[in-house]
């Protein structure tokens, strides 16, 4: 079954040239119902699907609320054999906690790369196929967030409480699955610049550095191609120049309830 957006490009391709020609680019998305969001049960599902809702809302995290020095480091994307085992070899090295939010498939494939190394380490859920929520209607985000989480549950037996959505694309379908699953949402206030640093890694490092402010929340990759290594070989720089500033790193979850004490005192 093709989405919306799968849909408008076959349809573009197959009539551009009579639809241009007959109304113009502006009306298409009309005759597709496009300008007509599926506020009942698609993707953008507002909350009339009272049986799927626990709570009022849900929390989406940007960075924490807090004035306590700590910052969380976000790996979106692995398991994978390129860059997992890098990245958690440096974790180890400066014992730095961080948050991994696993694609399933990734982690079904590659779970004997993370076996045994994960205690100090969080894990969130990234999609089974790294999908974009923000196209999937309710049955759609449900059905990849539960794979992922019981492949995660098979693999560590622990529960898994943190959504990251890919491309940080969030639709009302997203956050009904969220509040049914008991998921915070998390985004992120800072990424790694791969491309602006490229070959530099001690410039990544810095602009990290400089950058981050009590609560930050931290984008990084453990999958990807050459252009990660920028940040991976730059990862015992960010630690110590923060531990510099007086920072302790946290997974989100600790960061999160860091915030919740502050805001009670």
């Amino acid at each position: 079954m093709l989405n919306r957006r799968a849909f408008l490009r076959t349809a573009l391709a197959g009539t551009a040239g009579v639809a241009v020609g007959a109304a113009g680019m502006k009306e298409i998305p009309h005759w597709l119902g496009l300008d007509r969001p599926p506020v009942a049960g698609g993707y953008a599902a507002g909350a009339d699907v009272l049986d799927a809702v626990r709570h009022p809302g849900v929390a989406v995290r940007y960075y924490v609320e807090t004035t306590e020095p700590v910052v969380a480091f976000t790996f979106d994307d692995g398991p994978a054999p390129h860059w997992t085992p890098m990245v958690l070899d440096a974790l180890d090295a400066a014992n730095v906690p961080a948050t991994f939010f696993m694609v399933g498939q990734n982690l079904a494939k590659n779970a004997d790369l993370v076996r045994g190394r994960m205690d100090r380490h969080e894990i969130g859920n990234h999609t089974w196929a790294h999908d974009d929520l923000a196209t999937l209607d309710l049955n759609g985000v449900t059905k990849t967030l539960k794979r992922t989480e019981d492949e995660i549950h098979q693999q560590f037996g622990r529960p898994v409480t943190l959504l990251r959505p890919p491309f940080g694309h969030i639709g009302g379908s997203t956050m009904l699955a969220a509040d049914s699953l008991g998921y915070d949402v998390v985004l992120w206030s800072k990424a790694m610049r791969e491309k602006m640093f490229a070959g530099n890694p001690e410039g990544q490092a810095k602009d990290i550095v400089d950058a981050v402010r009590p609560g930050s929340i931290l984008l990084a990759h453990d999958e990807g191609d050459d252009r990660r290594l920028v940040t991976i070989k730059g990862l015992a720089t960010m630690f110590a120049g923060l531990r510099d500033r007086g920072f302790r790193m946290v997974t989100v979850s600790d960061m999160i309830a860091t915030g919740k004490k502050h805001s009670t005192t």
